[in-house]
């Protein structure tokens, strides 16, 4: 398979890593509107997880700066879509009608509505649509999910994803432009929550937003037949706040907790017991899923953009029920 790479940010340098780790995927072109990323210098980029940006031989790979161009290169087979968030719809929409399949990343759209459009155009095309929500992949969520079957119900559980206000890459600063700080970063957690538990009955939220402080918080409970799931975190102030994640997940059989801060994936119940955890790095593993799927024609199960397009819509709830401070808001009307 020959890739293009569309954007040449943090998450692009992140995906680029991944990329020369996946077996019979070949980087053929890269696609950035900025000369020095084309050149390979990426050691402007910065971003939440403290990877510093890299030079990168692009000696053997097109480089292209018009979007139009890349995407009518018969050559390439598939797109990695890490553009801004409020150009997912054009560019996955425009690859996919060019005969290309699209690893999209995270949030798939800054909407529900543009989602399900991406949806249709993938249906009609008969390519691989598949948003990049990394934490299906991470070895420390992948463990969670596995050990899920064996403890019996679930009784409630707590998500949270923290980091300092980005002081890099001014559209994320836009909500017009990424949805805001917290739609950008609690949208994994939201979308755990789906691929663990299924879609919710309700949800309520409430936080606090002040662009000018660099704040963007919310705490969301979202309501299913067991209990309930809680979402927490967002930005903090801008400066040395480290980004954190972290959850834990009570059942009959149990509480699992991990924390990024230093707590491995840990089973609590008469015993303490460490869950095993996949040696694959969440990116890599989850660049060689896409791949796998685009090479079988098999739709991405584990990663569905149905689902991926539903954590948009439950985000957006979420942020209308922290405007009306907390009230509830039923699930029945969500696609």
């Amino acid at each position: 398979m020959r890739i293009a790479m569309l954007g040449l940010g943090f998450m692009g340098g992140v995906h680029l890593r991944a990329w020369r780790e996946v077996a019979g995927a070949t980087l053929a072109a890269v696609f950035s509107n900025d000369a020095r990323q084309l050149s390979g210098d990426l050691t402007a980029t910065q971003g939440n997880l403290g990877r510093p940006g890299e030079r990168v031989d692009f000696s053997a790979v097109k480089r292209y700066s018009d979007l139009d161009d890349v995407l009518g290169d018969s050559e390439i087979d598939a797109v990695d879509l890490c553009l801004p968030t409020y150009l997912h719809e054009d560019a996955a929409v425009a690859a996919l009608r060019a005969g290309k399949h699209v690893l999209v990343e995270k949030p798939m759209a800054l909407d529900g509505a543009s989602a399900r459009h991406m949806i249709a155009v993938a249906k009609r095309t008969g390519k691989i649509l598949m948003t990049a929500q990394v934490l299906r992949f991470f070895p420390e969520y992948v463990a969670l999910r596995q050990a899920l079957p064996g403890l019996g119900a679930v009784r409630g559980g707590f998500f949270r994803r923290r980091c300092a206000a980005p002081a890099w890459g001014g559209w994320l600063k836009d909500p017009e432009k990424s949805g805001g700080g917290v739609f950008d970063l609690l949208i994994h957690d939201v979308d755990m929550c789906l691929h663990l538990f299924g879609r919710p009955d309700a949800v309520s939220a409430a936080g606090r937003c002040d662009a000018q402080a660099g704040l963007d918080m919310l705490h969301g409970e979202l309501f299913y037949p067991f209990g309930v799931a809680v979402v927490s975190g967002g930005w903090q102030h801008q400066g040395a706040f480290p980004f954190a994640m972290e959850y834990s997940v009570t059942l009959d059989g149990g509480t699992i907790e991990y924390s990024s801060a230093g707590r491995p994936p840990t089973l609590y119940s008469e015993t303490e017991q460490a869950l095993p955890l996949e040696g694959r790095d969440g990116y890599t593993a989850e660049i060689e899923y896409f791949v796998e799927c685009c090479r079988s024609g098999r739709q991405p199960e584990r990663c569905p953009p149905h689902e991926s397009a539903l954590a948009v819509e439950l985000m957006r709830t979420l942020l209308t029920a922290r405007e009306r401070d907390g009230k509830k808001i039923l699930c029945s009307n969500l696609a």
